[in-house]
């Protein structure tokens, strides 16, 4: 007699309702044997200051600029911009489309969120990470009114290829509409006209709640759960549960619960293989005021006030503090593919301890 279907034992496709994909999800795989590549697991304890480290309060950078002798956070000028705020207007566009290609301005901002080279967010007094939240605030209210779309990320850990252990993030500025925010804004115009209007995380979120089985963590104003077609091993979706569409939006109360919830996910991620957990984490938002027709005239109210202001966090360590997922073979040519289940992994967070097992020893 045929086994009946089970989501937690058998291989199936999962639909992501942010991107319009789907997602293979090979639950049975996770017994498997692993000979494959490891990563160095570096647990060293960091000095609070390092001579040598360009984003430590008062030191020289390699353009040969000075640091300020900061003492919360310090926001740059990126000295190795991916974008330029004087970039020439241009585009080439061959008669038959198949070669195309534009000029795009923006600027990308580096921001330290503290003067101690050997801290986290993890690690930082939540009073700290609320410093670093107000500054995002800042940062989008003073580079919105400039450009189209603000992108506010981290990337930690060497293994996602951040070049300087100093805890910082970047915040970078565009006209231009994002791949990633385009199919978003595309997939809430979507939502918005086949269910009279309403917001397609707002619906999801309260679907994640009545459920319970992926939700992470909550307190007043934010939810962290895994979802439901999460793709990297303990990858988290943030969402406020009141409907907002940016940061710039955010109460006072609301700035405070958000720098909580985001101490929170970090100190389990690190809890998870007692290490200094590697992620990719960012925020997506509405486009701004600054932003002149175009894209949004295409998706309207779905890329203004109908978004849903969330953020996501990409983690790529899989089954210990050594072994990392790979997007290889499979997941290049056909579909992304993941191991353990959403449920699973939600779980596991879940049941981790709220305290940093450093702080806990």
């Amino acid at each position: 007699m045929a086994q009946p279907f089970n989501m937690s034992d058998h291989p199936h496709r999962r639909f992501n309702i942010l991107k319009g994909s789907w997602l293979l999800c090979s639950p049975h795989r996770a017994k498997r044997p692993w000979q494959g590549q490891t990563e160095d697991v570096v647990n060293e304890k960091l000095p609070a200051y390092d001579p040598k480290c360009y984003l430590c309060a008062g030191n020289t950078r390699a353009s040969g600029d000075v640091n300020d002798a900061y003492s919360g956070t310090f926001v740059f000028n990126n000295d190795f911009a991916a974008l330029l705020s004087d970039a020439p207007p241009g585009d080439l566009c061959e008669a038959d489309g198949l070669l195309q290609a534009q000029s795009v301005r923006g600027t990308c901002r580096v921001m330290c969120f503290s003067p101690n080279h050997g801290l986290t967010l993890a690690r930082m007094p939540l009073a700290d990470v609320e410093t670093v939240v107000n500054t995002w605030v800042q940062q989008y209210v003073e580079l919105s009114a400039l450009y189209r779309y603000v992108q506010i990320f981290e990337n930690k850990g060497a293994v996602m290829g951040c070049s300087n252990p100093h805890p910082h993030g970047q915040i970078w500025a565009t006209d231009e509409v994002p791949e990633e925010l385009g199919c978003e804004f595309a997939q809430f115009a979507l939502w918005r006209s086949k269910h009279n209007n309403a917001c397609l995380l707002c619906d999801y979120m309260r679907r994640e709640l009545e459920a319970g089985v992926r939700v992470v963590c909550q307190n007043a104003s934010f939810v962290a759960l895994v979802p439901f077609w999460a793709y990297w091993p303990f990858e988290v979706l943030v969402l406020p549960t009141r409907h907002l569409s940016n940061v710039g939006e955010l109460r006072a109360a609301e700035l405070r619960d958000f720098a909580a919830i985001l101490k929170s996910i970090l100190i389990r991620y690190d809890n998870i293989f007692k290490c200094s957990f590697a992620y990719s984490g960012g925020f997506h938002q509405s486009l701004s005021g600054a932003a002149p027709g175009g894209e949004t005239d295409k998706h309207g109210a779905a890329a203004r006030d109908g978004f849903h202001f969330h953020g996501h966090y990409y983690p790529p360590l899989l089954r210990s503090a050594s072994v990392k997922k790979f997007e290889v073979g499979y997941e290049l040519f056909a579909d992304r593919c993941r191991d353990i289940t959403a449920e699973q992994a939600a779980e596991r967070m879940r049941d981790l301890p709220d305290t940093h097992y450093l702080e806990a020893e």
